[in-house]
């Protein structure tokens, strides 16, 4: 089971959840950090460094020797990355999606590609959890290619093996890429007007993307029903509430792992992975649509 842990907004505890269901995990699980613009799943996990794996985007580089300034790649890129205006090619590296259709459209074969980094993909052993995470170079804009690279690495896999996948907050392209071939997706919302407003966000982008969800309430209690009403209207599932626990704040204000300084609530993670698998095992999965040309690239 892939099971992604996303959020409408930051600062919902989504990571928190991402971790602890990892750590309540009963066999080996792999937990990949896809927030690569800010991972912090490490602060928690105490565990031995196993690689650091450099990511390259392949950029095109122009041979003006051969160019004919036809424009023809230009025309191409719907990213303006690379343009012509009756000149010899001008690239822009950090607008490049590495598509390489600027190369293969080229008549004069003038285009071929060098790589560019963009970010490494760390890798660290905890005990039971593999934690898999990306770290955006400082300047890079895109953050969905090194995403990509990051779930490259579960690899092949058992059918019933659980992988986690921390999204970025929000709706935006890096969470979409993030989410493209989940099994299910957990929203962690709170209880609050921002909390709901930003949850019917990421209600519209799930569904948009075909793939099953319920809501975890974190900090439940400190506000009000109109996330709960929200869920009963709309029919999602509501699959667990964590309280507003002043005890949990200062577990994660000293690293640590909720279930570890705070046994009691091992029970309540434990049920909520269950919950997780029967909604996967039990709603039927709709065809997703097909993207369209730009997130394909």
């Amino acid at each position: 089971m892939i099971l992604a842990v996303a959020s409408g907004k930051g600062g919902t505890g989504k990571t928190t959840v991402a971790v602890n269901l990892a750590r309540v995990a009963r066999s080996s699980v792999k937990l990949l950090d896809c927030d690569v613009e800010e991972p912090n799943a490490h602060l928690f996990l105490r565990g031995d460094p196993l690689k650091n794996e450099i990511v390259t985007l392949p950029i095109p580089e122009v041979d003006e020797s051969r160019c004919n300034s036809c424009g023809e790649c230009g025309r191409f890129c719907q990213y303006n990355a690379i343009v012509s205006l009756l000149t010899k090619p001008l690239v822009f590296p950090e607008l490049c999606h590495g598509c390489g259709g600027c190369m293969r459209v080229c008549p004069q074969q003038a285009i071929r590609e060098t790589p560019r980094r963009i970010g490494v993909v760390e890798t660290l052993q905890a005990d039971h959890i593999t934690l898999i995470q990306g770290r955006l170079d400082v300047g890079v804009a895109m953050a969905p290619p090194l995403i990509r690279a990051v779930k490259a690495r579960l690899g092949d896999r058992p059918a019933d093996a659980l992988a986690i996948l921390d999204a970025p907050p929000g709706t935006s392209c890096p969470v979409i890429a993030t989410l493209r071939g989940a099994d299910v997706v957990l929203l962690v919302t709170e209880p609050t007007p921002f909390g709901l407003h930003d949850l019917e966000l990421a209600a519209a982008m799930v569904r948009e993307l075909a793939i099953p969800f319920g809501v975890v309430v974190n900090r439940a209690g400190s506000g009000d029903d109109r996330v709960h009403r929200y869920c009963a209207r709309e029919g999602i599932p509501l699959l667990a509430q964590i309280p507003d626990d002043r005890r949990i704040a200062e577990a994660y204000s000293r690293g640590e792992v909720v279930v570890d300084a705070l046994p009691e609530y091992h029970g309540l993670l434990t049920e909520l992975l269950a919950s997780v698998d029967e909604l996967r095992t039990t709603t039927r999965r709709a065809p997703a649509p097909t993207p369209p040309v730009r997130e394909r690239m």
